[in-house]
């Protein structure tokens, strides 16, 4: 039995799947099961190279990746599918409608024509595949415990430093792409920090939601139980690149009984509306006059990100305090931990998701350790417990 997460790559430039074997194959714990150049060369190597996970472009001959996610639910293949997406209006449009066909996430496809920090690029591409990959081993191969820990924690080589370089210079070279941080840590999680609220907990007036990697379906399912009888507004962090959260919220909307937007600068928030933070922009909630508003900003990421947990949780905290309620949800890191422990210091209410129903149990795990988390939560539960607290103050 491989050791190594299995991907299948599916892409009809060859350049890209020369770019994306060499990164697979530069990270120690995956390796490339097969390539193929359409949707209808993948399902018929799928039984022979049994991928944990498929890495899938939208725009191919033949099958493209639309036609591929349907027949794949025809099918009934249950292998996580990472889809490769173009960075335009229309290439959000067909992200989301492969979100919706059971696409379990996305990644901005490297451009080869541009010169780009292509680490970075390697390093989400490992991190999706680690992620979604190794959840779908884990069940196929039965792994629980320090048998998966050894299975998917890798140990990262120190960061390359360097120049830029294009895509193609990259596929061309022979050493190995090396990464920042760590593509996998899972141990047990410590016991949490005490927290000692300042106050106790009040009429919740907000609802607010960090998530990251898995985010995309979480909240897939999350979203379509939320009671229409919620009359908090609920602001949502998803790690999203910019051009995408429009389409998101809109497809979100397309399922939800509560109203779902992105959220646009000097919003005033409004009962049972959600709000999206915009891709590459943080947003934090003011207080103006009678009303509170929306201010989205383009100052410096946080914790690696933007728009960033973190960011929203402490504008949150500082202005509703004790009525709060603050979620944190499946993802990579710690974005988020460090402010949703102040929010439970100020006394808010706080969950956090947990650790079998994540795809990546690393932000919920970091609040959880440093106290923030009152209670986790399954992600099939976690629709019901949202209702259950925001009626109770209605």
């Amino acid at each position: 039995m491989s050791e190594k997460i299995r991907v299948l790559i599916v892409d009809d430039s060859a350049l890209m799947r020369n770019l994306i074997s060499k990164i697979v194959e530069s990270a120690p714990n995956l390796e490339v099961a097969d390539t193929a150049m359409n949707g209808q060369f993948a399902l018929d190597k799928i039984p022979r190279c049994n991928p944990d996970v498929i890495l899938l472009d939208v725009e191919m001959p033949v099958m493209n990746g639309l036609q591929f996610l349907q027949e794949r639910k025809n099918q009934k293949i249950d292998i996580p599918v990472v889809m490769l997406s173009s960075l335009t209006s229309e290439g959000a449009t067909v992200t989301m409608q492969c979100l919706e066909k059971g696409a379990s996430d996305f990644i901005q496809k490297p451009s080869g024509s541009i010169s780009l920090d292509i680490q970075k690029v390697a390093q989400q591409i490992t991190e999706a595949l680690t992620s979604y990959g190794g959840s779908y081993a884990k069940k196929k191969r039965g792994l629980t415990g320090s048998a998966l820990h050894t299975y998917l924690n890798i140990d990262a080589a120190p960061e390359t430093k360097g120049p830029q370089k294009t895509a193609e210079q990259y596929a061309a070279e022979k050493m190995p792409l090396t990464f920042e941080t760590p593509l996998w840590a899972s141990p047990a999680p410590k016991a949490p920090a005490e927290i000692k609220p300042v106050r106790e907990p009040g009429k919740i007036e907000v609802i607010a939601i960090g998530i990251s990697t898995g985010g995309p379906n979480a909240l897939r399912e999350v979203v379509p139980h939320l009671n229409i009888k919620i009359k908090q507004p609920i602001l949502i962090v998803q790690h999203m690149p910019a051009g995408f959260t429009k389409e998101f919220a809109a497809s979100l909307n397309n399922i939800c009984p509560l109203a779902v937007k992105e959220a646009e600068d000097g919003d005033v928030l409004k009962r049972g509306q959600i709000y999206i933070a915009p891709g590459n922009h943080h947003i934090v909630v003011m207080k103006k006059g009678l009303d509170h508003i929306i201010r989205v900003l383009d100052t410096p990421q946080r914790n690696g990100h933007r728009p960033s947990v973190d960011v929203l949780f402490e504008s949150v905290g500082m202005v509703f305090q004790n009525h709060a309620l603050g979620i944190i949800m499946t993802g990579m890191g710690g974005d988020g931990a460090k402010e949703l422990a102040e929010m439970r210091r100020q006394g808010a209410r706080t969950l956090g998701q947990d650790e079998d129903s994540c795809i990546v149990y690393g932000m919920p795990k970091v609040a959880y350790e440093m106290g923030g988390v009152q209670e986790q939560v399954p992600l099939n539960m976690m629709a019901k417990r949202i209702n259950e607290i925001a009626l109770a103050d209605n």
